[in-house]
């Protein structure tokens, strides 16, 4: 298991989460491929990735290309490994580079596939007022999301869980359902099965225009909004031609309630 050399590809939050899970179970990548140094604060200071900082402290070798190119593709292939790991890397894989890998490239995605292809799958899932999610392991193609199935696994989603709860356990149940299967997988124990296409949905990006409320309008609606957006572009509304930021909403009785607000050039502060 441990013989096979393997290439990482993240780069955000959830790509180090789940590096630094494999790397405690002892999966350690021969290279880790990350984006670019970006400028990131008031300062807009040049900052490593989450995932690159990671492994530059286990003193894995990383490389941050702008785009994968020919010359990438040939230090990538360099390193011989027989397959890649990919979560959230952000850049789309050409077919060369997939094949590049005799035992491909595996993807972690955060919803029950085929159901919420896309960028946004967990906000989909809230959105939509699922009471269960997932995880799903799959074989990468080209197409978005598309590939076999290697390993998924379900799990509840609480009535008052919003993304700020349910990201982390997602995060985790994925990088577990990592490790218990890679060592399956690896050995040639498992089979890959087919989505079913004509079960497809899909999760889209959004803008911070969605994240707009109407108080007056459907209570699940808006309360769905608010546990979808809560720690990504937040929910809000107008008052008196203010802007209202809701930092805690709460649903009871049928009712979307807000407790607390940011109003326009103010500090939060409880809403009445």
């Amino acid at each position: 298991m441990m013989s096979h050399k393997f290439i990482y590809f993240g780069t955000p939050n959830v790509a180090r989460d789940t590096l630094a899970r494999l790397l405690a179970a002892g999966f350690t990548p021969a290279l880790v491929v990350t984006a670019p140094d970006a400028p990131r604060g008031r300062g807009l200071v040049l900052t490593p990735s989450p995932t690159r900082v990671l492994a530059e402290e286990h003193g894995i070798p990383t490389i941050t290309p702008e785009v994968l190119d020919a010359e990438t593709l040939a230090t990538i292939r360099a390193v011989g490994a027989s397959y890649a790991l990919c979560i959230a890397y952000g850049k789309i894989f050409p077919e060369s580079l997939i094949q590049s890998f005799p035992l491909g490239v595996l993807n972690v995605h955060y919803s029950l596939l085929p159901k919420y292809r896309g960028a946004t799958p967990l906000e989909a899932a809230l959105l939509a007022g699922d009471q269960e999610t997932g995880v799903t392991i799959q074989k990468m193609v080209k197409a978005l999301d598309a590939g076999d199935v290697i390993a998924q696994r379900a799990t509840p989603i609480g009535a008052n869980e919003t993304a700020r709860e349910l990201r982390p356990r997602l995060i985790t149940l994925g990088a577990d359902l990592l490790i218990e299967t890679l060592p399956h997988y690896l050995a040639g124990e498992i089979t890959p099965v087919a989505q079913d296409e004509t079960q497809v949905s899909r999760s889209g990006k959004f803008q911070k225009e969605d994240g707009l409320l109407d108080l007056a309008g459907d209570a699940r609606e808006n309360w769905n909004k608010y546990r979808a957006y809560t720690d990504s572009i937040g929910t809000y509304f107008f008052k008196d031609d203010k802007r209202m930021k809701i930092t805690v909403a709460s649903f009871m009785g049928g009712q979307f309630i807000v407790d607390r607000v940011i109003p326009e050039g103010k500090k939060e502060t409880a809403y009445r």
